[in-house]
């Protein structure tokens, strides 16, 4: 489905190129002895299609991501536009497009589903029993669509916050057959161990202060609807950041010690130029002694069609 819209204890939306922060809580000696520093890519919303020039745009981002020393990369979500709502073949196409792409960045990615990623669930053009219908496509190229990782020290969550609805529109949720794995997957980590959760439709964002009053008209397609159950969860636990896409808005929301931090989109405004004033880009984080920093890069792609204003799909 496709939408358009007008669209501690503290909350900033940072500039149009590069913004940072610190963020965390300060680790029991077992922890600070396990945790050892590093960096990685933080991508989101490239919406790869053959139009636009988004083919070229999602290399340049690459090539530049590609440039810093980091140890792998996390996508979060929205790799292609669309594969909801189009015929079968043009939905194996988007998707090989973007695994050809995912080469020009050379590291290690773990992928977290948008919304744009589920097969033929926006529209009646691809049966249900269709092999690639749904998540099927995803789960073939991309593995589960949650699912936990370690690297040293720290703890990764991707979680699937992407819920399709019979009319055909969709919803962000974390099921409860999510939250009872994400429930039984922190409480068995070590004490004090930080984690990082990845999620494609935001937990929290101020999107809608910087939005027309119609973006709230659409708030369940625009943010987790069970976000206090989730973020509930979490304030148990040592969870220094959660990385979001989705809106393309770059913005960072800290609570509790946690930084909510929803990267700024490779695509910009969907391939038409900045997003409210921030242009095509991608997150660098830094982890050191068990404390989040990071900073958005640009990467100085110019749309062959731009468009003025806020746009949300």
């Amino acid at each position: 489905m496709t939408l358009t819209l007008n669209r501690r204890r503290f909350i900033s939306l940072t500039g149009a190129a590069a913004g940072a922060v610190a963020a965390g809580v300060k680790l029991d000696a077992e922890s600070a002895r396990q945790v050892e520093d590093f960096s990685f890519i933080f991508f989101t919303d490239t919406h790869l299609q053959p139009e636009l020039n988004a083919a070229e745009g999602t290399s340049m981002a690459f090539r530049k991501a590609r440039a810093v020393k980091a140890e792998f990369a996390i996508g979060g979500g929205d790799f292609v536009f669309d594969v909801a709502a189009v015929p079968r073949a043009r939905a194996l196409l988007l998707y090989d497009m973007y695994t050809k792409a995912e080469q020009d960045l050379g590291l290690k990615i773990y992928h977290t589903i948008g919304n744009h990623d589920v097969v033929g669930a926006g529209a009646d053009l691809i049966s249900p029993s269709d092999p690639i219908y749904g998540k099927r496509l995803w789960t073939q190229r991309f593995g589960e669509t949650y699912y936990s990782f370690d690297h040293k020290g720290y703890h990764f969550v991707v979680l699937d916050s992407i819920e399709y609805q019979p009319d055909h529109s969709f919803i962000g949720r974390i099921d409860e057959a999510q939250m009872a794995w994400l429930s039984k997957d922190l409480v068995a980590q070590p004490k004090g161990v930080p984690v990082i959760v990845t999620v494609h439709i935001p937990l929290a964002s101020s999107v809608f202060s910087y939005e027309s009053p119609e973006t709230y008209k659409q708030a369940s397609m625009v943010m987790v609807t069970n976000a206090r159950e989730v973020i509930s969860l979490l304030d148990q636990y040592n969870v220094i950041a959660v990385l979001q896409g989705h809106t393309h808005v770059n913005e960072q929301v800290v609570w509790k010690g946690k930084t909510f931090l929803t990267s700024g989109a490779v695509c910009g405004n969907w391939w038409r130029g900045s997003r409210l004033g921030i242009p095509e880009g991608f997150t660098v984080v830094h982890l050191n002694n068990g404390k989040f920093f990071a900073e958005y890069v640009t990467y100085g792609f110019k749309s062959v069609d731009p468009v003025s204003g806020p746009g949300f799909k």
